[in-house]
């Protein structure tokens, strides 16, 4: 009989991940260069933009801890915008139900994530929860589980994971041993260069995720 449990409570931690999955973090440069190598140039429009952004995030998080819904009307939708998800060839899907089937079928761990960009290869999860306060580590064990489900095995996939303070980005393939690894964790408040470089990767990611045909 199917026992079906969701990924919040059956995935608790980095260890959970790893076992559950067979995952290995390989922590090799030539692994994961699309969030530090190659990256595109952004103009002084963008930088302007994002600045604008910025502002703005440090404005109202300035009061307090910001919701989820918050952070992604004044992060994460605006980000995804400037790095031209939103636009040709990319589709978004979003609130995107998730179902890992485990164990000759035997398992079902189900889960809903927030944003689902083209061809199920780029997810955008914001932290669920209540307050911004929760760091980007604790959703890591969960960003892992959605990225398993990507139905294109023979692709590597991406994540990004941001409570609004924080951004990580993640790389995962699924060989014979499903591989992972991360980018370093970028501050907003630290300095607008961490958001321009922010912008950069998501583009980087999306000349890497975009179809050749």
């Amino acid at each position: 009989m199917t026992q079906a449990a969701a990924i919040t409570e059956a995935i608790t931690s980095l260890t959970d991940a790893e076992t559950r999955f067979g995952l290995v973090r390989i922590e090799d440069e030539q692994f994961f260069t699309e969030w530090f190598e190659d990256l595109p140039e952004i103009t002084e429009a963008e930088k302007a933009s994002l600045d604008v952004l910025r502002r703005r995030y440090l404005y109202h998080r300035g009061e307090g801890d910001l919701l989820e819904g918050t952070v992604m009307l004044l992060v994460v939708s605006p980000l995804l915008a400037l790095a031209g998800f939103y636009d040709p060839p990319f589709r978004i899907k979003a609130e995107s139900s998730v179902d890992l089937v485990l164990n000759d079928g035997e398992e079902v761990l189900r889960g809903r994530i927030d944003v689902l960009v083209l061809q199920n290869q780029f997810w955008v999860m914001v932290l669920e929860s209540k307050k911004t306060t929760l760091s980007v580590w604790t959703a890591l064990p969960q960003a892992l589980a959605y990225l398993m489900a990507n139905p294109n095995s023979d692709k590597p996939v991406f994540g990004m994971v941001t409570n609004g303070d924080d951004v990580l980005f993640i790389k995962l393939t699924q060989t014979e041993t499903p591989q992972y690894d991360l980018s370093r964790v970028f501050a907003l408040f630290t300095s607008k260069r961490e958001l321009y470089e922010i912008l950069q990767i998501l583009k980087r990611i999306g000349q890497a995720i975009a179809p050749t045909n």
